[in-house]
């Protein structure tokens, strides 16, 4: 009987010690299982509050005017530059016209003025060669004047002596000394010497006459060089207006052009169309939406981690990018940025803390991670889609 129960004990002690080292073996296990996952979160930073972003190009008209082309659909893949609607352009054609037509006008007057402007400095041309032609003929009346009072000096010296001749050959003459013709040339000499004197008188006079006419159309041709030349200055002044008026008229005539342009909207870049809200025939107006371009090509994830995880994250650190929308598909990528707020600082309601009843609440940085690959056609991420990045952070 004794026999027995040693028995019994035996086997339960062996019993105990398998489930003592079962349970070791366990502990032992979960420890090494916790050391390497507590080592992988510091190595592996994960959050689920992650979204696909990117860029929205919105198209809005920059001219008002009625729709009258819609060549794209939702969801279309454009390129950058293709034609996406057109608005009616027979407005800002006519207006194009009519500022075409207004150039040519302003030109054509410029031409007419450019001409006149020719025309007068012809006649100032001529006014300025005629005061020289007239201060030319004064210096030749000037030399004609003094040659004549010249010659009338000297001719008043020959008088002199023609009128001491006569009286001495008149006193002989009484005297009985010479006899009456040699009285007689001598008076005739006298008469000879008086009338080349007055005629000499005559003479100096004329030349003064004419030096007197001469400096009066000198006054009148400067007077005339004068008046042409402010009519130049006036026209001067009209033509520098005229070119004033040009520059404005080709002013209105490309901003008719480009209004014109703008009647044609085109894709700002490549991606699909979304939102498209416009029909043919509608009125639209400048700034109004019509579409937006989404380009797949360079989306980027926002991913909202924990403030007690971003210590750890640096840019540039490599990412594993999973996808709710595609299982099993991993995308790769890197930390572009870190925000330098957290995501409450920017939202429209900013939280108050000042109001008694605060509770901290761990807040979230924004982290902007770039993807390395290019555009998978056939998993394509669209903004907004929900995603699972693991930052490396050894």
């Amino acid at each position: 009987m004794s026999e027995v129960q040693e028995n019994k004990s035996g086997g339960n002690n062996r019993n105990r010690n398998r489930v003592l080292i079962v349970f070791f073996i366990i502990l032992i296990v979960s420890l090494i299982a916790g050391v390497i996952y507590m080592r992988y979160k510091k190595t592996h930073i994960t959050t689920d509050d992650a979204y696909v972003e990117g860029r929205i190009h919105q198209v809005a008209p920059k001219v008002e005017g009625e729709v009258v082309e819609v060549l794209v659909g939702d969801n279309q893949y454009v390129k950058r530059g293709d034609l996406l609607l057109r608005i009616d352009a027979e407005p800002y054609k006519k207006k194009l016209d009519e500022a075409q037509a207004a150039l040519d006008a302003e030109l054509n007057r410029m031409s007419e003025l450019k001409a006149t402007l020719e025309a007068e400095r012809q006649k100032l041309r001529a006014a300025e060669a005629g005061v020289q032609r007239i201060e030319r003929e004064k210096e030749a009346i000037l030399q004609a004047v003094e040659a004549a009072k010249s010659e009338l000096d000297a001719q008043e010296a020959l008088l002199r002596q023609a009128e001491s001749d006569y009286r001495r050959a008149e006193r002989l003459y009484k005297s009985g000394v010479i006899p009456k013709d040699r009285y007689e040339k001598a008076k005739t000499a006298l008469d000879a010497q008086r009338a080349k004197r007055d005629a000499l008188i005559a003479s100096v006079r004329k030349a003064e006459v004419s030096l007197s006419l001469n400096r009066a159309a000198l006054k009148e041709a400067g007077a005339g060089v004068s008046a042409q030349k402010a009519v130049l200055r006036r026209l001067s002044e009209t033509i520098h207006s005229q070119e004033s008026m040009i520059k404005s008229r080709k002013a209105v005539l490309e901003l008719a052009k480009l209004r014109l342009s703008y009647t044609r909207v085109y894709a700002p870049s490549d991606g699909y169309v979304t939102h498209k809200s416009v029909e043919v025939g509608n009125i639209v107006r400048p700034g109004m939406p019509l579409m937006a371009v989404v380009p797949l090509s360079d989306v980027y994830v926002v991913a909202n981690y924990k403030e007690t995880q971003v210590e750890r994250i640096r840019p540039g650190q490599k990412v594993r990018i999973r996808v709710d929308a595609y299982p099993g598909r991993v995308f790769e990528g890197k930390v572009e940025s870190i925000m330098a707020g957290t995501g409450a600082v920017f939202s429209l309601f900013p939280p108050e803390n000042a109001s008694g009843n605060y509770v901290k609440v761990v807040q979230r940085i924004p982290v902007k991670i770039i993807l390395k690959e290019g555009t998978d056609p056939d998993h394509l991420l669209r903004l907004g889609m929900s995603v699972v990045p693991t930052v490396y952070a050894r």
